[in-house]
């Protein structure tokens, strides 16, 4: 299969994520039929968004390093299997612990795919239109939000909320048939180790890399995961048409940030966290202006993940898929983190508070990237 004809094979990865990501937050739109069908509270039926992203960081090194020198390609459909196995479960649990042990598979899932397809642009497409193939799989980030979990949810409340993951689990499964037809063999190049990692965090572009993901992300997953409570409350409509335009101006950033990344992407970076942190401040504040602001923020965290992916790729070129796992490993913990702590400071105070609170941390995020300007990406060495 020639370079030019691969992107039938980038598309498929992006449907992979695609399927994961909607997987992964899914539950979001279904907390509460889940949870009343189960008998728990709120709070225990929230585990099944905390745990993925915790289990993820942890099987993103751990998957990775133990599979480094098998074909990316079977991985990759291993991986696809699993999750349709994953949703499976889901749909036909019959008690709550069958659909914590679901999630578990989705951690595994979420952190060995993404550690090694993600990064995978290089391999598939000509070096010019990298930038533009790493765009397309990351889309797959906001396209999960703007149309997997309400068509999920919508679902769920037409014929319940087991028939969303059963369809889920069949387009896994379609998924995993694409990835076979599509991608070319991919042996392991450099296997991913233990020192290889431990080499990657030694490079002060790598800390300063993972230093801004962890601050942005943060700031983002602290309020965005309240943000449909401060809707409610502030505009006293239904925040569909918030969240949708949301939604939209983030798949619109992801493709502005893959034209922008691979030659400026400590400027996209900067500019994105500085937007993240003007519309968390400025929501609470300037009333009537939720749907602009929204937009802006929408714009602005489409571009994050792309810049965080290509930031560490370009750490270490000789290293793609290393540096993929610790953008893995960072990401998924620290969304983790950041819905848990926002969780804490909207009830110990409230939900206004918490977004002000995100944005100062987005803001510190911009301070350290130009606190550090000598830090830079090494150029990489052409054979």
């Amino acid at each position: 299969m020639s370079v030019h004809s691969r992107w039938p094979a980038v598309v498929s990865v992006m449907l992979g994520i695609f399927a994961i990501v909607t997987t992964e937050i899914l539950p979001i739109g279904l907390l509460t039929p889940i949870g009343a069908t189960f008998g728990i509270s709120p709070g225990t039926a929230g585990l099944m968004m905390t745990m993925p992203g915790f289990l993820a960081a942890l099987a993103a090194p751990l998957v990775t390093v133990a599979t480094a020198r098998l074909d990316r390609r079977r991985m990759l459909g291993a991986l696809a299997l699993l999750l349709a196995v994953a949703n499976f479960l889901a749909a036909v649990a019959p008690g709550y612990w069958l659909m914590l042990l679901s999630r578990v598979l989705l951690g595994v899932v979420i952190g060995g795919f993404w550690s090694i397809g993600a990064g995978l642009a290089p391999r598939l497409v000509p070096a010019h239109r990298v930038g533009a193939a790493t765009a397309v799989i990351f889309a797959a980030v906001p396209l999960g939000s703007v149309l997997g979990v309400p068509a999920g949810t919508f679902l769920g409340e037409l014929a319940g909320w087991r028939a969303a993951f059963v369809v889920l689990g069949v387009l896994t499964a379609v998924v995993w048939l694409a990835l076979l037809v599509f991608l070319p063999p991919l042996p392991a190049e450099r296997a991913t180790s233990p020192r290889v990692l431990a080499g990657l965090l030694r490079l002060p572009s790598a800390r300063l890399g993972l230093a801004v993901t962890f601050l942005v992300v943060l700031a983002h997953f602290g309020t965005y995961t309240y943000v449909t409570p401060f809707l409610h409350q502030a505009t006293q409509a239904s925040p569909t048409p918030y969240l949708l335009a949301y939604g939209l101006a983030g798949v619109l950033g992801n493709f502005l940030a893959g034209a922008w990344v691979a030659t400026s992407v400590r400027r996209v970076f900067a500019l994105a966290a500085g937007l993240i942190a003007l519309a968390t401040v400025l929501l609470p504040v300037l009333g009537g202006w939720e749907l602009p602001l929204l937009v802006l923020w929408g714009l602005a965290y489409g571009a994050v993940p792309a810049c965080a992916q290509t930031w560490l790729a370009q750490s270490a070129p000789d290293a793609p898929e290393a540096a993929t796992v610790l953008f893995t490993s960072a990401f998924q913990a620290t969304l983790s983190t950041g819905a848990l702590l926002g969780g804490v400071l909207v009830d110990a105070s409230s939900v206004p508070v918490t977004m002000v609170a995100g944005g100062l941390v987005a803001l510190l995020a911009v301070g350290v990237l130009q606190a550090f300007p000598q830090v830079r990406q090494p150029v990489q060495h052409h054979a």
